[in-house]
This record gives C-alpha cells, structure tokens and sequence, in this order.
C-alpha cells in the first residue's frame, strides 16, 4: 500500500485547509486509517482516525469540534478537513493504515504510512 497526502499550504489562523490521502496498491476499506502530525522539536502525534466503514471516528482533544476525518471507499482515499485552525497546528501532517481493527492513536501500529504534508499557520 502506498499512501499520497496533499493539500497542506499556508494558511492565516481561523482558516481551513482540507488534506487528502489517496492510496494505491490495493483497496484499504478494511483498515484502520489515521492522520499524525509532527511539529519542529516534538513526537508525532494522533490527530484523528476512522475505521473502514467509517462509521466511527477519534479525534485528539487538541482538535475536536475543529477537524474531521472522512473517507471516500470508492476513491480510495482519506479526508481531513481543517476549520478554525491555530498558530499550534502548524506541523507536517501524515496519512497512516493500519491493518488491525483496534489501536487508533498508537503509530506503532500503523503498517503504512504517507510522506507527510506541510501545514503553516500564521497568527
């Protein structure tokens, strides 16, 4: 499975930016699929997941109520849309799939995993 994120930029605090994350390889409707995010000088960490019907969806305290994740099965690809966003957001943000059916926040166990996209955002 190869995973391609796009859609960071620049963008003024209180704006919206919307990632994708398109995989290919095979279909990914039975995993697991979350976005981290890693700012300068700190861990990656669990932004927000959604299991393979999408019926559920996770998100960090840190987002909730600002992000939300979604997936297009058909298309074969991932969303995030991002409202409201904050100077604290800025960090490249990264795709991951995880073949399991539990262990949302954890990357130790996402099996693949996106080359990142940059997100800036200026106060």
């Amino acid at each position: 499975v190869q995973l391609q994120a796009s859609g960071g930029g620049l963008v003024q605090a209180g704006g919206s930016l919307r990632l994708s994350c398109a995989a290919s390889g095979r279909t990914t409707s039975s995993y697991l699929m979350g976005w981290f995010r890693q700012a300068p000088g700190k861990e990656r960490g669990f932004v927000a997941g959604i299991t393979g019907s999408g019926s559920s969806t996770y998100y960090s305290d840190s987002v909730k109520g600002r992000f939300t994740i979604s997936r297009d099965n058909a298309k074969n690809t991932v969303y995030l849309q991002m409202n409201s966003l904050k100077a604290e957001d800025t960090a490249v943000y990264y795709c991951a799939a995880n073949r399991r059916t539990y262990g949302f926040q954890s990357s130790a166990l996402y099996d693949y995993w996106g080359q990142g996209t940059q997100v800036t955002v200026s106060s």
